[in-house]
């Protein structure tokens, strides 16, 4: 991993996590331009994700919206195109459950291009406080999809990643980002022992600890599992060039809330939910940002501050033995 040139990063207490102060970085006005840069969006259809998709269009760059409904998507391009007046955004069907899904996304994208500057794994989903359904293959959908299926989409774009990078196309090597969206939730509602590796099992062997877990502790422990998986990335290609950064975006109103119980939805939206207009700018600073390039490996909360995270989050072995697992658990697809 590359060394920062920056100081280590303050703790932010949670009440200033949980309702932060006006950001300093402001998107889009902050965000350069990106001319010849190209971006992949997961979860681009909506929400945060549809609104970081138009600010980088707007930016120049070329985007790939990547989705799991072709209809959802080209809707929100539509939009995207007309108010930006650019064209410069492209469809990705990807189902992020489904691991044969998630190869056929990166192939389809290696067959188109050569480079890929910034991946941006934004997809999610949050079944809290019922168990939601399982992947295609079995797995816990919460984990599946953010762990499992952005590790497989990552590892699968490396290469490429890489080959940016070093310039071997361009002929000017530059630093490549992935950036990943996981939540404060990694570390306020993810199980105590952190990682509960009895419910990451396939199928009914995991259904007693994914019971015992709930919905709320399985969305906490995916989102550890994105900011564990987001170290090893910087850990592994730092200093190949990769910057990894995992966040929390803040609370903001978005789909993710369509799964909670509509009670808990007015409360929570009543008490700690922000416009997607902040909630984009942590995620827009990561990725475009000049600063954030000094910031590999490292964890940003609400509006774009470097933060400590929990310490669970901060387990070398721990992220080690779950990228091992993630490994195991693609090969074949």
């Amino acid at each position: 991993m590359t060394t920062s040139k920056l100081p280590p990063p303050t703790r932010v207490g949670t009440f200033s996590e949980v309702w932060p102060p006006k950001p300093t970085w402001k998107a889009p006005e902050d965000v350069p331009d990106l001319a010849g840069q190209i971006f992949i969006v997961t979860g681009g259809n909506a929400g945060i994700g549809k609104e970081t998709c138009r600010v980088l269009v707007a930016r120049n760059a070329k985007v790939y919206l990547a989705a799991r409904s072709e209809k959802r998507a080209r809707a929100a391009m539509d939009d995207i195109s007309r108010s930006t007046g650019k064209s410069n955004i492209h469809f990705l069907k990807i189902d992020l459950a489904d691991l044969a899904s998630v190869r056929k996304a990166a192939e389809e994208y290696i067959s188109k291009e050569q480079e890929l500057h910034v991946l941006i794994n934004n997809g999610g989903l949050l079944y809290s406080p019922a168990i939601g359904p399982l992947t295609a293959q079995g797995y816990d959908v919460q984990f599946g999809v953010h762990v499992l299926g952005h590790y497989f989409f990552t590892t699968l774009l490396m290469p490429t990643l890489l080959r940016t990078a070093k310039g071997e196309v361009s002929g000017t090597p530059r630093r490549v980002r992935v950036v990943s969206v996981s939540s404060d939730a990694h570390e306020m509602t993810a199980p105590k022992q952190g990682i509960v590796w009895e419910s990451l099992q396939k199928g009914d062997a995991a259904l007693p600890a994914r019971k015992k877990l709930t919905g709320t502790r399985l969305y906490g422990q995916s989102k550890l599992g994105v900011v564990l998986i987001s170290s090893e990335v910087a850990r592994r290609y730092g200093d190949q060039g990769v910057v990894a950064i995992s966040l929390h975006p803040g609370g903001v109103s978005s789909e993710l809330l369509r799964n909670l119980n509509p009670i808990i939805a007015w409360i929570v939206k009543r008490i700690r939910i922000y416009p997607i207009s902040l909630g984009i700018i942590t995620s827009l600073y990561a990725a475009t940002s000049e600063a954030a390039l000094e910031m590999n490996g490292e964890y940003l909360t609400a509006w774009a501050r470097r933060q400590i995270p929990s310490k669970h989050a901060q387990n070398g072995e721990v992220a080690e033995r779950l990228w091992k697992w993630c490994e195991d658990q693609v090969s074949g697809f």
